[in-house]
Protein backbone atom coordinates (compact mmCIF):
# COMPACT_ATOMS: atom_id res chain seq x y z
CA UNK A 1 0.00 0.00 0.00
CA UNK A 2 1.35 3.19 -0.46
CA UNK A 3 0.26 7.02 -0.98
CA UNK A 4 2.22 9.96 -2.65
CA UNK A 5 2.12 13.41 -3.00
CA UNK A 6 4.39 15.68 -5.14
CA UNK A 7 4.76 18.86 -3.64
CA UNK A 8 4.69 22.15 -5.75
CA UNK A 9 8.40 22.60 -4.91
CA UNK A 10 9.47 19.35 -6.72
CA UNK A 11 9.69 17.25 -3.63
CA UNK A 12 7.55 13.59 -3.70
CA UNK A 13 6.60 11.92 -0.06
CA UNK A 14 5.54 8.62 -0.52
CA UNK A 15 4.07 6.95 2.75
CA UNK A 16 4.14 2.92 3.32
CA UNK A 17 2.97 0.62 5.96
CA UNK A 18 5.74 -2.16 6.00
CA UNK A 19 4.19 -3.58 9.24
CA UNK A 20 2.47 -3.18 12.18
CA UNK A 21 -1.37 -1.89 12.70
CA UNK A 22 -1.39 1.94 11.95
CA UNK A 23 -4.06 3.82 11.66
CA UNK A 24 -5.76 4.80 8.18
CA UNK A 25 -3.08 5.10 6.22
CA UNK A 26 -4.30 8.36 3.93
CA UNK A 27 -4.40 10.20 7.10
CA UNK A 28 -1.27 9.74 8.34
CA UNK A 29 0.21 10.29 4.53
CA UNK A 30 -1.48 13.65 4.15
CA UNK A 31 -0.08 14.87 7.60
CA UNK A 32 3.41 13.30 6.76
CA UNK A 33 3.20 15.77 3.40
CA UNK A 34 2.31 18.47 5.54
CA UNK A 35 5.83 17.54 8.00
CA UNK A 36 7.85 17.30 4.76
CA UNK A 37 6.57 20.58 3.31
CA UNK A 38 6.96 22.41 6.80
CA UNK A 39 10.47 21.62 6.97
CA UNK A 40 11.37 22.00 3.64
CA UNK A 41 9.97 25.70 3.93
CA UNK A 42 11.75 26.38 6.99
CA UNK A 43 15.36 24.45 6.88
CA UNK A 44 15.30 25.16 3.14
CA UNK A 45 17.86 22.33 2.32
CA UNK A 46 19.38 22.33 -0.84
CA UNK A 47 17.39 20.12 -2.55
CA UNK A 48 17.95 18.12 -6.11
CA UNK A 49 15.17 18.56 -8.76
CA UNK A 50 12.54 15.54 -8.13
CA UNK A 51 13.77 15.18 -4.69
CA UNK A 52 11.74 12.38 -2.86
CA UNK A 53 11.63 10.81 0.52
CA UNK A 54 9.72 7.37 1.42
CA UNK A 55 8.34 7.18 4.62
CA UNK A 56 7.89 3.62 6.17
CA UNK A 57 5.42 2.63 9.12
CA UNK A 58 6.62 -0.91 10.31
CA UNK A 59 7.14 -2.36 13.96
CA UNK A 60 9.50 -2.79 16.81
CA UNK A 61 11.01 -5.75 15.56
CA UNK A 62 11.96 -4.52 12.23
CA UNK A 63 13.38 -0.87 13.56
CA UNK A 64 15.22 -3.12 16.10
CA UNK A 65 17.04 -5.57 13.87
CA UNK A 66 18.14 -2.08 11.62
CA UNK A 67 18.93 -0.20 14.56
CA UNK A 68 21.19 -3.94 15.83
CA UNK A 69 22.36 -3.61 12.17
CA UNK A 70 23.18 -0.09 11.55
CA UNK A 71 23.75 1.41 14.43
CA UNK A 72 24.73 -1.43 16.94
CA UNK A 73 22.27 -1.00 19.55
CA UNK A 74 20.24 -4.33 20.59
CA UNK A 75 16.91 -1.97 21.00
CA UNK A 76 13.66 -0.46 19.01
CA UNK A 77 13.34 3.09 18.64
CA UNK A 78 11.07 5.72 17.55
CA UNK A 79 12.81 6.61 14.23
CA UNK A 80 15.28 6.11 11.93
CA UNK A 81 16.47 7.52 9.08
CA UNK A 82 18.29 5.95 6.40
CA UNK A 83 19.94 8.69 3.71
CA UNK A 84 20.05 7.66 0.00
CA UNK A 85 23.44 9.17 -0.41
CA UNK A 86 26.10 12.47 0.54
CA UNK A 87 24.89 15.21 -0.76
CA UNK A 88 26.56 16.23 -4.00
CA UNK A 89 28.14 19.71 -4.02
CA UNK A 90 25.74 20.56 -0.90
CA UNK A 91 22.60 19.42 -2.79
CA UNK A 92 21.01 16.44 -1.46
CA UNK A 93 18.81 14.68 -3.56
CA UNK A 94 16.77 13.78 -6.07
CA UNK A 95 16.35 10.35 -3.70
CA UNK A 96 16.99 11.70 -0.41
CA UNK A 97 16.32 8.25 1.86
CA UNK A 98 13.93 6.52 3.78
CA UNK A 99 12.34 7.75 7.44
CA UNK A 100 11.25 4.70 9.40
CA UNK A 101 8.96 4.33 12.48
CA UNK A 102 8.04 1.90 14.81
CA UNK A 103 4.44 1.59 15.76
CA UNK A 104 4.29 0.18 19.42
CA UNK A 105 6.89 2.16 20.30
CA UNK A 106 5.43 5.78 18.83
CA UNK A 107 2.27 4.79 20.06
CA UNK A 108 3.78 4.35 23.87
CA UNK A 109 5.78 7.19 23.58
CA UNK A 110 3.31 9.18 22.41
CA UNK A 111 0.64 8.09 25.48
CA UNK A 112 4.04 8.20 28.04
CA UNK A 113 3.45 11.78 27.03
CA UNK A 114 0.16 12.81 26.67
CA UNK A 115 0.55 13.38 22.84
CA UNK A 116 -1.88 12.84 20.00
CA UNK A 117 -0.67 10.29 17.69
CA UNK A 118 -0.63 12.18 14.84
CA UNK A 119 1.31 14.89 16.54
CA UNK A 120 4.16 12.52 17.55
CA UNK A 121 4.03 10.94 13.96
CA UNK A 122 4.94 14.47 12.46
CA UNK A 123 7.35 15.25 14.88
CA UNK A 124 9.55 12.71 14.16
CA UNK A 125 9.01 12.80 10.46
CA UNK A 126 10.07 16.24 10.78
CA UNK A 127 13.21 14.91 12.98
CA UNK A 128 13.71 12.51 10.14
CA UNK A 129 13.86 15.04 7.66
CA UNK A 130 15.93 17.22 9.35
CA UNK A 131 18.48 13.89 9.51
CA UNK A 132 18.05 13.19 5.50
CA UNK A 133 19.23 16.84 4.66
CA UNK A 134 22.25 16.92 7.02
CA UNK A 135 21.22 17.89 10.16
CA UNK A 136 22.22 16.14 13.68
CA UNK A 137 22.07 16.04 17.43
CA UNK A 138 25.71 14.18 18.55
CA UNK A 139 26.90 17.41 19.81
CA UNK A 140 25.53 19.77 22.28
CA UNK A 141 25.60 22.55 19.84
CA UNK A 142 23.94 20.22 16.78
CA UNK A 143 21.36 19.83 19.36
CA UNK A 144 20.47 23.01 20.41
CA UNK A 145 19.95 23.73 16.18
CA UNK A 146 18.10 20.96 15.18
CA UNK A 147 15.53 20.94 18.22
CA UNK A 148 15.11 24.51 17.58
CA UNK A 149 14.55 24.06 13.89
CA UNK A 150 12.13 21.26 15.04
CA UNK A 151 10.21 23.45 17.32
CA UNK A 152 9.67 25.94 14.98
CA UNK A 153 8.35 23.88 12.21
CA UNK A 154 6.42 22.17 14.69
CA UNK A 155 4.94 26.07 15.81
CA UNK A 156 4.40 26.70 11.60
CA UNK A 157 2.12 23.48 11.79
CA UNK A 158 0.01 24.85 14.63
CA UNK A 159 1.25 22.29 16.96
CA UNK A 160 2.87 22.20 20.64
CA UNK A 161 7.02 22.39 21.01
CA UNK A 162 8.23 18.61 21.53
CA UNK A 163 10.54 19.95 23.75
CA UNK A 164 8.80 22.16 26.28
CA UNK A 165 8.91 20.64 29.65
Amino acid sequence: MAAGDPMPDGIGVETMVEAGDWPEETEIAAGNVAAVRAAVRRARPDLAEGAEVAIILSDDDHLRELNRRFREKDASTNVLSFPAAPPVGGRFGPLLGDILLARETVLREASERGIRLGDYVTHLVIHGFLHLVGYDHQTEKEAVVMEGLETFIMEDLGLHDPYAS
